[in-house]
């Protein structure tokens, strides 16, 4: 089972990756910290509070265009799960194509993750666009 998404982003493609695929910019949008290396093979601590301390481990990056996580350390429902992107340039910005693959089922947190995914990639497009950061936790409410 697979989550994707597809979104425009009014940004230059440079800035949607490095929101995307570096710890300073996923914490604007995504977790609450996250820290290591954004390069091939590399591991990055993704923390959303407690008892939700992940690992994955960098599988796709081919900048300013491609970037993959693999969940080495995460819930059941998420390990070995596959969270990326692929960007394209367009006139105006960014076309955002996100995947969250591997789900072993449908069930309750699949659907709410996918409801989560989306929240979450509006939240990274208000930062690109406008800068505008919210608080972690208060990034489901609005």
């Amino acid at each position: 089972m697979d989550i994707i998404h597809y979104l425009q982003v009014q940004s230059p493609i440079e800035s949607v990756f490095q929101t995307i695929s570096t710890p300073r910019g996923m914490v604007k949008w995504w977790p609450l910290q996250a820290s290591g290396h954004s390069e091939l093979g590399a591991i990055l601590t993704l923390d959303f509070g407690p008892g939700y301390h992940w690992q994955a481990q960098v599988t796709q990056m081919v900048p300013p265009t491609e970037f993959e996580l693999t969940l080495i350390k995460a819930d059941s429902d998420w390990q070995d799960n596959t969270v990326g992107f692929q960007l394209n340039s367009m006139k105006d910005g960014t076309n955002v194509r996100f995947y969250n693959r591997g789900w072993k089922e449908a069930n309750d947190h699949f659907c709410i993750s996918n409801y989560c995914w989306a929240m979450y990639l509006r939240l990274m497009k208000r930062y690109v666009e406008h800068g505008e950061v919210v608080e972690y936790s208060d990034r489901l409410n609005v």
